[in-house]
């Protein structure tokens, strides 16, 4: 059976074959800082096929607008360009017009259209875009970008907002005595709870996938990764997952490939965005917590995913995380007022393995051992309602004063 291989901190994009990359520093954040890297550019030399998946907030930046209309149009695909430190979100139709500028620069710079490109930003909500800053960045990554993983490292550094460090990912295997990849790099650490899906996510292959057939393996893969995970409940304006295949392999992976190649692309995709979200929750801002959250035995996946989210966004429960304190009454309330079919007298939680409750009566003896579990930095704690087959995971985070300090101003 082919295995798998995941390289949790890797060059990110640049590991694919055909794809390069560049980073500068413009001082979007007009902090006269022109040392931060804070412009990204993606670029396949061959023309790629995309999908995507975009925030559900009623209020979605003008980058998001412009990638749904970019990949509605159909492609073919060459690049993304991110910047960070201004989402160009709640701008009206000069925050649109930017955006589109962005996208007509980089193609004139490398004779292509501008719906070949889209264009993602994150930063402060409400900011005009310093558009002269920006496109002489362009500009200079444009001449700038090439394949090295240094390339690959300063992209990812430089679509960080609150982040405290890079997020790449490769996942690669060998199919058919032909060596594959799917990569990614992603941003996040504040204003996380995606439903699609302030994160940012960008993946590529080297394989040549139908538009179809891609968006549906990315679409199953955010489902069950980036749509569960939480830091503080909040949904951005400007959450984006993207992916290009470049067909560089000349292998094509599609609804009537062999079946093991389209599951092992499959999984490989969900691999890239697992660990992608892992890493958006483990550098959550001013967290010292990561904790799963496991709902077994729901009557249906719905009420699952309304249990964990409950007491995943808790902010007592959150509180308690912090304060290493195993009150697993709140987690009891927490679900009790989730909207969700349960039953006191058959519910379970366990802290790991160890049980505090089963069917509904209490393990006062075994506070000691709830109490050690919680002082590791991740911990899982598990619910079993027995009522039914369904389950929900969600990755969490604590709630910290030094949460509250860095966002009480900007």
């Amino acid at each position: 059976m082919t295995q798998l291989t995941v390289t949790l901190d890797s060059a990110g994009i640049t590991d694919v074959p055909g794809f390069e990359a560049a980073a500068v520093a413009c001082d979007i954040r007009e902090k006269h800082d022109l040392k931060r890297l804070d412009l990204a550019l993606l670029f396949s030399l061959r023309p790629c096929t995309a999908a995507g998946t975009f925030t559900k907030n009623a209020v979605k930046a003008a980058p998001v607008l412009l990638c749904q209309k970019h990949l509605a149009d159909g492609g073919p695909f060459h690049g993304i360009i991110a910047n960070s430190g201004n989402a160009n979100a709640c701008t009206g139709p000069d925050g649109l017009r930017d955006a589109q500028a962005t996208a007509q620069r980089a193609a004139a710079s490398l004779n292509l259209k501008p719906a070949s490109f889209f264009v993602c930003s994150t930063g402060r909500i409400g900011q005009p875009m310093p558009m002269p800053r920006l496109l002489k960045g362009l500009e200079r990554a444009v001449t700038e970008k090439g394949r090295t993983s240094d390339h690959g490292n300063k992209a990812a550094t430089a679509i960080l907002t609150s982040d405290t460090r890079p997020k790449t990912v490769t996942v690669s295997f060998t199919y058919d005595g032909k060596k594959h990849f799917v990569s990614g790099i992603a941003k996040g650490a504040g204003m996380i709870q995606p439903n699609m899906a302030t994160m940012l996510a960008f993946l590529a292959t080297d394989f040549s996938v139908p538009r179809s057939f891609l968006q549906k393996t990315l679409s199953e893969a955010v489902a069950g990764t980036f749509n569960c995970i939480t830091v503080d409940g909040d949904m951005s304006t400007n959450d984006t997952v993207l992916m290009l295949a470049n067909g560089h392999s000349g292998v094509s992976v599609g609804d009537k490939s062999p079946r093991e190649l389209r599951v092992l692309f499959a999984e490989a995709v969900w691999k890239a965005c697992e660990a992608l979200a892992d890493k958006i929750v483990s550098d959550g801002e001013k967290i010292t917590k990561v904790v799963e959250v496991k709902v077994a035995g729901a009557a249906s996946a719905e009420d699952a995913e309304k249990i964990a989210r409950a007491i995943g966004n808790s902010l007592l429960v959150k509180s308690s995380w912090y304060g290493e304190d195993p009150n697993w009454g709140r987690l009891a309330d927490a679900a009790g007022y989730a909207g969700a079919k349960l039953v006191e007298a058959k519910l379970d939680i366990l802290y790991n393995d160890t049980p505090a409750m089963t069917a509904g009566r209490p393990h006062a003896e075994l506070k000691p051992k709830w109490k050690e579990i919680v002082k590791a930095r991740r911990f899982a704690i598990t619910l079993n309602l027995h009522l039914g087959k369904a389950a929900f995971r969600l990755l969490a985070s604590d709630l910290t004063e030094g949460y509250v300090n860095y966002n009480k101003s900007e």
